[in-house]
């Protein structure tokens, strides 16, 4: 239910958050590594999402749930609203 309330806000701000993100050197990349890649984030990787996310924030207030404590957990969310790709890739979780 969470996951569903939290996408829908995320569509409706998904332009802007994503034109504001290609704006941050290295942002997008750190982001979709676990989705890309399938390995996970490493505590300095989720430190530095927090740290980009706090000032995307700033334009899309929402984005503030995943500077909380536990908000790393939904961090997947975010990198698949934000995805662009119109196929998943092979080995891609639907």
């Amino acid at each position: 239910m969470i996951r569903l309330f939290l996408k829908k806000l995320l569509l409706k701000n998904k332009e802007l958050i994503f034109n504001e993100a290609q704006q941050m050197q290295g942002f997008l990349q750190l982001l979709f590594k676990q989705r890309n890649t399938e390995l996970k984030w490493q505590k300095e990787e989720k430190e530095q999402l927090k740290n980009h996310l706090k000032r995307l924030s700033l334009y899309v207030p929402i984005l503030i749930i995943f500077t909380l404590p536990g908000g790393s957990l939904l961090l997947p969310v975010l990198a698949e609203i934000l995805d662009r790709r119109k196929t998943r890739r092979i080995g891609d979780k639907p």
